[in-house]
């Protein structure tokens, strides 16, 4: 039922492991390596076909700067942090004042409440793009950051609600009657009380929402159409010329803003496997 220790297996197992993990590896990491070459190469170069070979000319500086001449590379950049940052604002406090509530409460709804939750992720986001951009285009949020922030809040809220309410319901219910009989009011007990408890949980569940709402190009098509609202991962089909496609400058476009959710992991690794973490051994 569980897997193998591989220490246990035998030497032939091991041997085969440790070479074929390296190769596995390498694949996996291929087209990162293949995009990140290509941001370096010269637009002579891939018109010649050298798509994989060594690059002759390292163009590192030319296409990096390139990117901001040739697109509004900067207001890009700063959509998607008006659109990532409020939203992960907004998720985080509406989950855990939801989680809270279901984790804590018992009232006669509770589980449908959490079952809808729960189905709400199963529901391919796909079929529901022509009735949420009417409903964008109707209520007036379409082309506009706020309206990608409501939209990205509402899908992101039924994923972080369960996460959390899974967290908070580990607590132990002791540490709530006894601050409740103490006199404490729900609100502290929530505030002072939970939310310390859940911050490993919390953190961890801002690097997931951080990565799955910058890196989005869905919503970013379906509900934005101009580049004043326009997030950076949308934004990057701008780099494409009107008959060419400068794949250097998409290359190197595509780098600079896969950088943020990776520089977000690493700032954040800590926190991140304490909360994913959290509540795995007892005693």
């Amino acid at each position: 039922m569980f897997p193998h220790p591989i220490e246990k297996s035998s030497t032939a197992t091991q041997i085969t492991y440790k070479v074929l993990l390296p190769v596995a590896l390498f694949v996996w990491l291929l087209p990162l390596i293949a995009v990140m070459v290509t941001s370096i190469r010269s637009a002579g170069d891939i018109n010649a076909g050298n798509f994989w070979g060594w690059p002759r000319e390292f163009n590192l500086i030319e296409n990096y700067t390139a990117v901001f001449n040739n697109s509004p590379m900067g207001t890009f950049i700063l959509n998607s942090v008006k659109v990532t940052i409020p939203t992960i604002i907004l998720t985080l406090a509406l989950s855990c004042m939801a989680g809270y509530a279901l984790a804590i409460y018992r009232f006669r709804l509770n589980m449908t409440l959490f079952f809808i939750f729960i189905a709400g992720n199963f529901v391919p986001f796909q079929i529901l793009m022509v009735p949420v951009r009417e409903l964008s285009v109707n209520t007036g949020l379409y082309d506009t950051v706020t309206g990608l922030v409501l939209f990205h809040a509402a899908f992101q809220a039924g994923f972080c609600t369960l996460f959390m309410r899974n967290f908070i319901r580990a607590l132990p219910f002791e540490l709530i009657e006894s601050a409740r009989i103490e006199g404490v009011g729900e609100f502290r007990i929530f505030w002072n009380l939970v939310l310390p408890l859940v911050r490993p949980a919390i953190a961890a569940l801002a690097v997931l929402e951080f990565t799955f709402i910058w890196n989005d190009y869905f919503w970013a098509t379906v509900l934005v159409n101009g580049q004043h609202a326009m997030p950076i991962t949308a934004g990057l089909k701008s780099l494409n010329g009107q008959w060419i496609a400068q794949w250097q400058l998409i290359s190197a476009g595509s780098i600079m803003a896969a950088l943020p959710p990776v520089a977000m992991f690493f700032l954040m690794q800590k926190h991140f496997i304490a909360g994913l973490t959290l509540g795995s051994t007892k005693g």
